[in-house]
């Protein structure tokens, strides 16, 4: 194997590359960001400079032939965080204990560890996709108001998401520096230091006009925030339903001051309502009521949560002393308010002076750890078990650590079997080992080994589900989040799910976390059912904060584009150019060369089309797409069975919930297709489409020189364009 070797540098990085692997492609090149990699003209092969490398490994991740080798350290300085404030007196004390950076001096050191990747990893680990180098850069040239600018683009809680997110998992994990093994920069501490310096801008509002759309959202929290402000900037009126007496969900009721101090998780619905939003608190919406807010409104946005709490049904479950995460933390962040009682709190929860005060949070996640610190506010002693493995924890690590700080007994690898009483109070709970071989498999329980622990209090903190009333009307929730078939190139390209993030972020495999959360964003902009949206937990089930918001934004805005009517008033648009995405399965390329031919007479009759093989259409492309024409050629034999091709199967099985949308389908044969486009269009409809054609095409539409016969495919195309474009011409402008 031929190598180009370069002379040492007194680095001690040292750059090989493979020359008989290297095809000139200039992948490696174009993505180096320190500039140390070049092409040989005479070979076209790369070409590296030891002296300008910084180890960061960028290009041996993005290399598609694993020609380049890179040895020897990162030039990477100390990462700059501010210790964690510990309390010397815990009770009572909900001081925030994550500080954010105090000077101007931590912040530019840490955002000059930086090295704006020409294709930040750290981007597509963000939910958001907030543009991190950019707003690094920004703060490298002390300009907070462009920093701002640069966030509120693709994220309106800047201060919320810097102190609750999970960075080890989403951007920080995704950092090029994690992903050679180092430790990353410091995301989130740089974007809560522009949110600390100068106020998240007001809500951006276009002031309605008499025609508006009006749009309902169901809920407060993060995802109807994200939506209630990209709709406010689309002009649209809206009207916020919440049941509790506070808006904010999750951000008010779930999280705690030392984490998330209150002034900053009342600051978003401050902003909204002053802005104009109509907020009706203490208003509950029932499954029954959405047909009549559909009446009301041109369109809901479900954003209610996943608020019914899990329980474990073990023996012993329904003794006194054994509830819920949401009681016990409303309850304790009451206790812990200026005015209120943590004494009384103890004892509304049976733990009265002179008995016992420990208790078990089942569970390890994000929750119990908040349930367990407010719990060691309360002064109660707390253990917190749960199933997993500790290397696949649930929590923040940094979290996990913090709460064992504060004296929570923390253990893995247990699984509660049942509680014992006495009297009618819980006062024992017996808890079994379990062992877990990987991140995806379940953890086994051993059948032998036990622990028996004194308990005086049961809190059941294992996450939360959506409520079944509501999940009913919505279809097709919870969706699965879990990215099938082949990663997108851009994705594969980047680097990001060539390796898990570094030890200091737990080694997570953040490519593959952050490509299944893009199913989320995608099925967010498909409506559920006609002029119904969900965003957030209401969609996927338990997420997190940042998830949400996002979904919400991108729900909003498919609201905006598709403007809805609930009775046929025009909203002030222009009646748009309809999108159809035509989606084929081609081997011979006669399949393909109808899909033009169907794609152009779309054209002529008005629409704006994509013509795409299935294997380069994403769920995105899919989203964006007024109505969708699928064309397959038909595999298999006489004698045997005849389907639509494996390649539009499996895309039509990975198609997210269509929502009711227009679906036209077309196949090709050579022998005789059978029940094949029968079995295609009842495929489509299994995921909500709405089938308003269908076709053949055999050996007789094909003349002598294998171009396709223009009269059936047009006739095919003429059907589609009375069903698609005029439903989208109702439905803009009736």
């Amino acid at each position: 194997m031929t190598i180009t070797e370069t002379e040492r540098t007194d680095t001690g990085r040292h750059v090989t590359v493979l020359v008989d692997r290297c095809a000139g492609c200039q992948e490696c090149v174009i993505r180096c960001p320190a500039g140390a990699l070049s092409m040989e003209s005479a070979s076209w092969t790369a070409q590296a400079d030891d002296a300008l490398c910084v180890g960061c490994r960028q290009c041996e991740r993005t290399c598609p032939f694993s020609a380049i080798v890179v040895e020897g350290p990162l030039a990477l300085a100390t990462r700059v965080d501010p210790p964690v404030r510990h309390p010397v007196e815990l009770h009572a004390n909900v001081t925030e204990t994550r500080p954010g950076y105090a000077t101007w001096d931590e912040a530019i050191a840490e955002a000059n560890r930086c090295l704006a990747c020409p294709d930040p990893t750290c981007v597509r680990g963000c939910p958001a996709h907030n543009d991190i180098p950019a707003f690094v850069a920004a703060i490298r040239d002390h300009d907070l108001e462009t920093a701002h600018a640069i966030l509120r683009r693709t994220t309106v809680l800047p201060d919320v998401c810097s102190r609750v997110c999970n960075q080890a998992a989403q951007c920080e994990g995704s950092c090029t520096w994690s992903l050679a093994g180092g430790e990353p920069v410091a995301i989130g501490r740089l974007e809560r230091f522009i949110a600390d310096q100068v106020a998240v801008p007001a809500p951006v509002v276009v002031e309605p006009t008499a025609t508006a759309l009006s749009v309902g959202i169901v809920g407060s929290g993060p995802a109807a925030i994200g939506a209630a402000y990209e709709l406010l900037a689309g002009g649209a009126r809206v009207t916020v339903y919440e049941r509790d007496d506070r808006p904010g969900g999750l951000l008010v009721w779930g999280i705690p001051d030392f984490t998330l101090p209150d002034v900053v998780a009342r600051r978003p619905w401050e902003d909204l309502v002053a802005a104009g939003v109509d907020l009706r608190l203490a208003t509950s919406v029932e499954p029954g009521d959405l047909d009549q807010l559909l009446e009301a409104h041109d369109a809901l946005v479900m954003a209610h949560g996943a608020g019914q709490a899990m329980r474990l049904s073990v023996p012993g479950a329904d003794l006194d002393g054994v509830g819920t995460a949401t009681a016990f933390l409303q309850g304790a962040k009451a206790a812990l308010d200026p005015g209120g009682d943590p004494a009384a709190f103890r004892a509304s929860l049976g733990v009265a002076p002179g008995r016992g005060r420990r208790v078990l949070v089942l569970g390890a996640g994000n929750t119990a750890m908040d349930v367990a610190r407010l719990a060691r506010r309360v002064g109660l002693e707390a253990t917190c078990v749960d199933w997993l493995d500790e290397r696949f924890a649930l929590a923040r690590p940094d979290e996990l650590a913090e709460a064992r700080a504060e004296g929570v007994d923390v253990r893995f690898s247990r699984t509660l079997t049942s509680l014992e009483g006495f009297d009618g109070r819980v006062v024992r709970a017996v808890l079994s080992h379990t062992t877990q071989r990987d991140r995806t498999s379940a953890p086994v329980v051993s059948p032998d080994a036990l622990d028996v622990l004194a308990v005086d209090l049961v809190v059941m903190a294992m996450g939360y589900r959506i409520e079944e009333g509501l999940r009913a009307h919505v279809p097709q929730t919870p969706i699965v989040k879990r990215h099938r078939g082949f990663a997108p190139g851009r994705w594969s390209a980047s680097g990001i799910l060539a390796n898990p993030a570094s030890p200091a972020c737990f080694a997570q495999p953040v490519g593959a976390l952050a490509l299944d959360r893009e199913v989320g964003l995608w099925e967010s902009a498909m409506p559920r059912r006609e002029r119904l949206w969900a965003a957030g937990d209401a969609l996927t089930g338990p997420s997190t904060v940042v998830e949400a918001m996002a979904q919400g934004r991108r729900a909003a805005r498919a609201v905006l584009d598709a403007r809805p009517s609930r009775d046929g008033r025009a909203h002030g648009a222009e009646p748009s150019s309809p999108r159809v995405l035509v989606a084929y399965a081609s081997a011979s390329g006669t399949t393909a060369r109808l899909a033009e031919v169907v794609g152009d007479e779309l054209r002529r009759s008005g629409a704006t089309v994509s013509v795409l093989p299935v294997e380069r259409v994403d769920a995105l492309a899919v989203a964006q797409a007024d109505a969708l024409v699928l064309g397959s050629w038909v595999e298999g034999l006489v004698v045997a069975r005849v389907r639509a091709a494996r390649a539009m199967r499996d895309f039509v099985d990975g198609l997210p919930w269509l929502g009711g949308r227009p679906v036209a389908v077309y196949c090709t044969y050579g022998v005789n297709p059978r029940t094949a486009p029968a079995e295609l269009a009842h495929q489509v409809e299994a995921r909500g489409g709405t089938v308003v054609a269908s076709a053949t095409f055999g050996p007789g539409d094909r003349a002598e020189d294998a171009r396709i016969r223009p009269t059936k495919p047009e006739a095919f195309a003429h059907r589609v364009a009375a069903q698609v474009l005029t439903q989208r011409a109702r439905a803009t402008v009736a």
